[in-house]
């Protein structure tokens, strides 16, 4: 029965997705609410960015439908009490509608990032608040159990770590919705697995309400005003969400064991490529002597832009990459039992080459289009 509600749930957020981002499209042309093309972005022709006022209320309506379902059909989710569901459940809407409501502020009129950063911290606080912070860090480091005052601070530096990964690897065509729904069916099979059937119908129900704005936005032809952004709305609403999934699965019982590090391992690796890219580029920024928090062409999409890869080419390439990382890091963990510290220096020394090969790929074919050039 469980597997048929996450079902539902799923294809319920699909339909309602299908039927409302069309809508927005109307909306978006008839009031010419675009993005305007300029030096830093790959389209040229302007584009409806609002693609993510669809994601959170389609999330709430579907997740509230199918929760007062199963309770009024007598089905509880994990014996669970209403008053524990409904409560984290509450925390968890407000935080998100913090966040949502501040993401159309900023596609409509604009928001400066410090205040950004605020309601990102705001909308933390609520996760700790509900219970879900992060109580260990599983042997990284050699460190195991965290206290509240530790564990508290990291947590609301993972959620704001991660909501702006995915809003700045929103670049190309499908990356940052495709490189989402990645790690949702991962995150979601994972709470499945562990019978957690709250937060598995949370990932399905999100990565229901992607899929048609992902066929909009790589599909779609812009000339034939078919195509939309997702726009910071939509990108602080999944990265909220992907945070408490990520927060919540690597929360640590002390029967766990070994498990408990693979669900870590596994949740962060699902962001793998968003989260070091943001380290990357930061520290790039940083030793050019210009503000981190200024936005710049240097983003990993950019990079593979330079070596002559078309934009859906740059697309697939960096979901392939994400898959190979989450599939890597299983094995070694989950199957080999490798030691997560050394795994985490593993990972960073796999990225570091594969930057070093794109940096050799772009001065090869920035050569190749200088000889052509002189021809």
């Amino acid at each position: 029965m469980n597997y048929v509600f996450l079902l539902t749930a799923w294809l319920l957020a699909l339909v309602l997705g299908m039927a409302i981002v069309p809508k927005i499209l109307l909306i978006s042309y008839k009031k010419r609410l675009f993005d305007i093309p300029d030096e830093r972005k790959v389209h040229t022709i302007p584009v409806p960015r609002l693609g993510g006022l669809s994601f959170f209320p389609v999330i709430l309506i579907t997740m509230c439908f199918m929760l007062g379902i199963r309770y009024y059909l007598g089905y509880p989710i994990e014996n669970l009490s209403p008053y524990v569901v409904l409560y984290e459940f509450l925390f968890f809407a407000v935080g998100c509608m913090t966040l949502y409501l501040t993401g159309v502020t900023d596609d409509l009129i604009g928001v400066g990032y410090r205040y950004k950063f605020l309601v990102q911290i705001a909308a933390a606080l609520l996760l700790v608040w509900s219970g879900e912070w992060f109580n260990s860090l599983g042997g990284l480091f050699g460190i195991y159990g965290l206290p509240v005052y530790i564990g508290v601070p990291v947590t609301l530096f993972v959620v704001v770590y991660i909501t702006n990964a995915i809003n700045l690897i929103d670049g190309i065509d499908g990356l940052a919705s495709g490189l989402c729904c990645i790690a949702l069916v991962v995150l979601g099979g994972m709470c499945t697995f562990q019978e957690e059937y709250v937060f598995a119908m949370l990932a399905f129900t999100t990565f229901g309400v992607i899929v048609p704005f992902w066929f909009y936005n790589v599909f779609g032809n812009a000339k034939r005003g078919h195509k939309l952004f997702m726009g910071d709305a939509g990108s602080l609403t999944l990265g909220y969400i992907i945070s408490l999934l990520i927060i919540h699965l690597s929360r640590i019982d002390m029967n766990e064991g070994e498990a408990g590090q693979v669900n870590l391992v596994l949740s962060f690796s699902t962001l793998i490529v968003p989260l070091f890219d943001v380290v990357r580029v930061v520290m790039h920024r940083v030793r050019e002597g210009k503000n981190p928090f200024m936005p710049d062409k240097n983003h990993f999409h950019h990079k593979l832009l330079r070596t002559g890869l078309r934009p859906r080419a740059v697309m697939v390439t960096i979901l392939c990459v994400a898959l190979s990382f989450i599939g890597i890091n299983w094995i070694l963990v989950g199957v080999l039992n490798m030691n997560i510290t050394l795994l985490l220096v593993l990972d960073i020394a796999l990225w570091t080459l594969m930057q070093l090969g794109i940096n050799r790929a772009i001065k090869r074919h920035k050569r190749m289009a200088d000889q052509l050039a002189l021809k």
